[in-house]
């Protein structure tokens, strides 16, 4: 069942100026019924200014008089007319003041962490347009300087189910679309969940790659060993085969 506007003001009407019930009062307004007990003891709402239903074509008096005869009677919101067939206004996200100028460290971390994201898809996450986004893919934005990758989650532009959402339907259209993906791709379009889940993998650092097949056996050190021959005595390594340097120098002298 619909529900007034300005429920607690309405609330406060309706125990300031009927006899009608706390129970019939919360279940018109969707408050408990302790709360309405507690606007009728001055705990709650202090200060709040009640809301004529009746004025504001919310309730009939009518559907009050009815009620306060009978306490099981339930209120129903009036009937308009003008409402019915009436869609959810699309267009942009809005944005609060407070947190616009957080969002483009909002774009860009989605652009640079969920690159297979479209820009009506960003758009629609963060409250944004096109321009802005295309501005900050190519670095072209007149701050990009100084913005700093941040979540849009962490940000609270988003929420974290509209973004998982996001980047499944991203992965379901580049599934279709049979583009190949990297490892690092393939992660991220995961949601969180299933990202959290999987098993970290293994990666060598790029600093020794190259060197999978290089071994450090005990048997290929002694061949070594052996082939080069063993010069841990400096007077072994200066030996030269057919004779030593002291000879070389007798035969000089003696033939001078």
């Amino acid at each position: 069942m619909s529900k007034p506007i300005m429920a607690k003001a309405t609330a406060v009407w309706l125990v300031d100026n009927t006899t009608i019930t706390f129970k019939q009062i919360a279940d018109f307004t969707g408050m408990h019924e302790l709360e309405v007990q507690g606007i009728a003891d001055g705990d709650v709402a202090a200060g709040v200014k009640g809301f004529d239903p009746v004025a504001n074509n919310q309730l009939t008096q009518e559907e009050i008089d009815a009620a306060e005869k009978n306490p099981t009677h339930k209120l129903k919101l009036k009937f308009n007319a003008a409402a019915v067939g009436e869609e959810k206004r699309r267009g942009p996200r809005y944005t609060p003041l407070s947190k616009r100028q957080d969002r483009p460290n909002a774009i860009l971390w989605l652009v640079k962490f969920h690159p297979e994201l479209s820009d009506g898809q960003i758009s629609k996450l963060v409250g944004t347009t096109k321009p802005t986004i295309q501005s900050i893919r190519e670095r072209t934005h007149w701050n990009i300087a100084s913005m700093q990758p941040i979540d849009p989650v962490a940000l609270g532009l988003c929420k974290q189910t509209e973004l998982d959402a996001a980047v499944q339907k991203a992965a379901s259209k580049r599934a279709a679309e049979g583009a190949a993906m990297t490892d690092d791709e393939r992660r991220k379009l995961l949601s969180t969940e299933q990202s959290l889940g999987m098993e970290t993998e293994p990666r060598m650092p790029t600093a020794i790659e190259g060197l999978e097949t290089f071994s450090f056996s005990e048997d290929e050190d002694e061949d070594d060993k052996e082939k080069a021959g063993d010069f841990a005595d400096a007077d072994s390594f200066f030996n030269l085969p057919g004779g030593t340097h002291d000879d070389e120098d007798e035969d000089e002298d003696d033939r001078r």
